[in-house]
């Protein structure tokens, strides 16, 4: 990262993540598809549940990498891609005040969906940002005690693709509750990723993660069962009679899935970058994929 200047725009943008954001967007995509599937799609709400969802994921980010820094998660001896503050391209001070602006951003956001659907949106605002910066940051960080997998299941997969129904309907459709399954199931399987990845360095900096507490196999038994239940999902709404069978399209991408799965089992180190990456992306085709066959 030589050709990146400190404190420079390029600089914003790697923190930023922006491959990560694919974990903002399909919840949205699939949260906006419950909603046309009971006739309460409104645009101007999805529009404003995705603008809100990429500043809570991108302050985050930024909260990531200033805590990982600071607690000595992230060193030169760092196997994935690069971290602002840990290549001195960011400072503490700097990445705080973007966490701060952005939070305020979203919560700009915010204010626009609450005066659409009423104050429970406050509580899924506030409870999304408090959970983006306990998640490495405060005297209990939830990536550090095994519960990152349950915080990424959680909000980025009911509290996202349901918050989202729920800001157009105004109530959360009942096949909203079973399409936020895969869709946190795979957004927690590019966490795992990045998990068995670091888990020898996550474990010399006190980083107890699931894979650290029980073990790379147990971290390649997660994914296989993450994998295994976003795929099976679709197949049970089918056969509940609650769609078309349209919403089993996400089948599709399953030879993805098994050779993703392989490489999570036969690969080591840095040659899981490319995992993490194919991971987000998958969850992003089978988001799309079952966004339009939630909606047909």
């Amino acid at each position: 990262m030589t050709d990146v200047e400190p404190g420079s725009i390029r600089a914003w943008v790697l923190a930023a993540r922006p491959a990560t954001l694919t974990a903002a967007f399909a919840p949205v995509a699939v949260g906006t598809a419950c909603a046309w599937r009971v006739g309460a799609l409104r645009w101007d709400a999805a529009l404003a549940a995705l603008f809100g969802a990429f500043l809570i994921q991108i302050a985050t980010n930024f909260a990531n990498d200033m805590f990982d820094f600071q607690k000595g998660a992230d060193n030169e001896e760092r196997l994935g891609p690069t971290r602002a503050a840990q290549a001195g391209l960011l400072t503490v001070p700097q990445l705080r005040r973007g966490i701060i602006t952005t939070f305020a951003l979203a919560l700009g956001t915010g204010i626009y969906l609450t005066w659409i659907a009423g104050p429970a949106v406050v509580v899924i605002g506030l409870a999304s940002m408090a959970a983006g910066l306990a998640y490495t940051g405060g005297p209990f960080p939830l990536a550090y005690h095994g519960l990152g997998d349950v915080f990424v299941m959680v909000f980025f997969g009911f509290v996202a693709v349901c918050g989202t129904a729920f800001v157009q309907a105004l109530f959360v459709p009942q096949i909203a509750w079973a399409a936020a399954i895969p869709i946190g199931a795979l957004a927690t399987g590019i966490l795992v990723v990045n998990n068995v990845r670091d888990f020898e360095g996550d474990a010399r900096a006190g980083k107890t993660t699931l894979v650290v507490r029980f073990g790379r196999e147990g971290g390649v038994r997660e994914y296989a069962f993450l994998l295994a239940v976003a795929y099976a999902t679709p197949v049970v709404i089918f056969a509940l009679g609650w769609t078309s069978a349209w919403v089993c399209l996400p089948l599709l991408t399953i030879l993805w899935g098994v050779r993703l799965f392989r490489s999570v089992v036969n690969d080591r180190g840095i040659a899981l970058n490319e995992t993490l990456a194919e991971t987000a992306k998958l969850l992003s085709l089978f988001g799309i994929l079952f966004a339009i066959g939630i909606a047909l």
